[in-house]
């Protein structure tokens, strides 16, 4: 998250922004639960509609 949205805003995002894909929840959150970081960040690459090249 850090390449795609810099390093403060990525923190930010991640404590801010909650994503359906993700059961309502955030980043943070999400992991902090025990959610995998590539299913998270699966779900961070479609909510953000990056290339297929960040994935």
């Amino acid at each position: 998250m850090e390449h795609v949205l810099g390093p403060a805003y990525a923190r930010a995002w991640a404590h801010n922004q909650v994503m359906a894909g993700l059961g309502g929840r955030t980043v943070e959150e999400a992991l902090a639960a025990g959610e995998s970081p590539k299913t998270v960040w699966r779900v961070v690459w479609e909510t953000l509609e990056l290339p297929a090249s960040e994935r």
